[in-house]
């Protein structure tokens, strides 16, 4: 019998996208948004006219980096510096994981399901049109606290 899992689905995907860029009206910039699903492949992508180019990628590699280590890209970061236990993370998984805010992995039931990702802005803004995003699938749940998956 095949094993079933919970993921995001499409329908999440494209209600998480339209909170994401309410968020990113509200504060003024245009931005990119990436949604994956359990297995950190992509299920939607925004890209507002005018988000800066560059940020395509990151969105979409913070939204991975927060599903495959199942915490926050902010948390992330504190665990990869000098020193800490998750120094030099950032160059595994063919550089894809990101170090800085703006990635937040989706739980439902305690499980993770999925994770947004966000760029265009400073750290403080992407992390709040990533938590807009997430926001807009419940139950909600930020990730979990730092070092536990």
């Amino acid at each position: 019998m095949p094993k079933t899992f919970e993921t995001l689905s499409l329908q999440d995907a494209k209600r998480m996208l339209a909170a994401g860029e309410a968020k990113a009206d509200q504060i003024g910039l245009p931005y990119n948004i990436a949604v994956v699903d359990a297995g950190g492949h992509l299920v939607a992508f925004s890209h507002q006219d005018g988000a800066l180019i560059a940020s395509i990628d990151l969105a979409i590699h913070k939204a991975f980096s927060a599903r495959a280590c199942d915490m926050s890209t902010g948390d992330l970061a504190e665990l990869a510096q000098p020193g800490k236990p998750l120094y030099g993370i950032q160059y595994s998984n063919s550089g894809k994981i990101v170090i800085f805010g703006g990635g937040l992995p989706i739980r439902r039931k305690g499980v993770v399901i999925g994770a947004v990702g966000t760029s265009a802005g400073t750290v403080e803004q992407d992390i709040e049109v990533a938590e807009a995003a997430a926001g807009a699938v419940e139950p909600f749940i930020q990730s979990a606290p730092a070092g536990v998956s």
